[in-house]
C-alpha cells in the first residue's frame, strides 16, 4: 500500500554547527490550519464532563467573579462560561 507523502521543506538551523531539519507541511490547509477554533456546540466531546484543569479554572473565576460554581457543566457549557467569566473578571486577556 502507498504512503501518502507531504512536500518537503528544507530549513538551516541558526546554531553554529546545527543540523539541517525538514518541516512537512500539506500542500493546501487543513480545515483545522484555516479555523483552528471550533465552536464548542460542535465539539464532538462537548457532552462529556469538564476536565480536571477546566473545573479548577472555573472555580477560580467562579469565586472571583462572586458566582456559584456549578460541577454539572459539560466540556462545552464549561468552556463558554470560562469565556464569560473571563470577559467579566478580565483574566485571560492579553
Amino acid at each position: 500500500m502507498p504512503r501518502e507523502t507531504l512536500p518537503r521543506k528544507r530549513e538551516k538551523s541558526d546554531e553554529a554547527g546545527g543540523d539541517d531539519f525538514f518541516l512537512m507541511t500539506p500542500d493546501e490547509p487543513t480545515p483545522a490550519m484555516q479555523n483552528p477554533e471550533k465552536d464548542p456546540e460542535d465539539w464532538t466531546t462537548g457532552e462529556e464532563p469538564m476536565t480536571g484543569p477546566q473545573r479548577s479554572y472555573l472555580q477560580t473565576l467562579c469565586r472571583e467573579a462572586g458566582e456559584e460554581f456549578n460541577d454539572k457543566l459539560t466540556k462545552a457549557e464549561a468552556s463558554k462560561k470560562i469565556e464569560e467569566l473571563q470577559e467579566k473578571t478580565g483574566r485571560g486577556k492579553e
